[in-house]
């Protein structure tokens, strides 16, 4: 069996036990594997599909949009791969990695300053608005606004992992950023199960966490600092805010101790696990998301030993393997 392009090869990522100190079992789904490298895959190619049945994208148009990265990845693959103009917004927060692979695909960055919200004029968002408005023939996906997005992750994601649990899932924890997929997941998921718990993870510095009050934080992927429709606050049981230090604390024990190279947000999503871990019981089944690779953000130094922080020791999390 083949694809017929790297497009066709998104999705189907493997869902792999943690060994975790729990009687439950944890699983995470390697959302990194995916062709272009993250969980993104998923959103951005349905609303460039969805676009293109519309008409709202026609052949040779440009695609524009604001991305912390991994979805400015996505399109840019896309972009390459179907002929389309790619130019992306980001801010400095964006790694040196990311910025390097949207210009090795081909994609136009656009660099903006940090604001401290989405609606500032001087946003990498108004940015990208304000692109999509003088360029003809652009469509911008608007990923922070579009419930496409959600929709993507009610389709795609939220039925892979029912298929890989045979339905037994108990309990789903994501990052939640746009929102859009933990929103999908829990959606599908309520709908086969609605006992199944979903855990947002979420910055104690963003918008939500501080209620209006935003500070600045290292991680990417996470942080509800603005509010849309795409969002099921609804289908959300609790929201757990996670600190840079536990979150980045976290990359090191996942990479040293358990073979997992994995961006900030899956360290997020790991510190949040362990605020909940205790709840978990024998037959629990939890998925957690790793949305994308440790390798776009070895220039942030987050996995070294040496910044001033005591990792945890291996012994502490680590139970025998079983089968699900």
């Amino acid at each position: 069996m083949f694809y017929k392009n790297v497009l066709d090869a998104i999705g189907n990522t493997p869902l792999i036990r943690i060994p975790f100190d729990t009687k439950a079992t944890v699983l995470a789904k390697l959302e990194y594997l995916n062709p272009g490298g993250s969980m993104k895959d998923r959103s951005a190619m349905y609303m460039i599909q969805q676009a293109e049945k519309d008409g709202r994208l026609k052949p040779g148009g440009t695609i524009i949009d604001a991305s912390s990265g991994n979805h400015g990845i996505t399109l840019a693959m896309i972009g390459a791969a179907r002929g389309y103009r790619v130019i992306i917004t980001v801010t400095g927060k964006c790694s040196q990695e990311k910025l390097k692979t949207l210009k090795a695909y081909g994609a136009e960055v656009v660099m903006c300053p940090s604001t401290q919200f989405l609606e500032d004029p001087e946003s990498y968002h108004s940015k990208a608005q304000q692109l999509h408005k003088e360029i003809p023939g652009s469509f911008m996906p608007n990923q922070y606004y579009n419930t496409e997005n959600r929709d993507a992750h009610y389709h795609l994601l939220g039925p892979e992992i029912w298929k890989q649990t045979e339905g037994k899932i108990t309990h789903f924890f994501a990052g939640t950023g746009t929102g859009g997929t933990v929103s999908g997941v829990a959606t599908y998921l309520k709908e086969q199960n609605s006992s199944v718990k979903i855990y947002g993870i979420d910055s104690v510095n963003s918008l939500r966490a501080t209620n209006g009050n935003p500070k600045p934080y290292a991680i990417e992927g996470i942080g509800v600092d603005f509010y849309n429709d795409i969002l099921r606050k609804d289908l959300i049981e609790e929201f757990l805010n996670v600190t840079d230090a536990a979150s980045i604390e976290w990359l090191k024990i996942l990479a040293h101790s358990y073979g997992f190279l994995v961006g900030p947000s899956s360290g997020a999503v790991v510190a949040g696990l362990m605020q909940k871990i205790h709840t978990l019981q024998e037959g629990d089944i939890a998925v957690i998301i790793f949305g994308d690779s440790g390798r776009a953000y070895l220039s942030k130094d987050f996995y070294a030993e040496d910044q001033g922080e005591t990792a945890v020791q291996p012994s502490k999390h680590i139970t025998n393997s079983v089968e699900l």
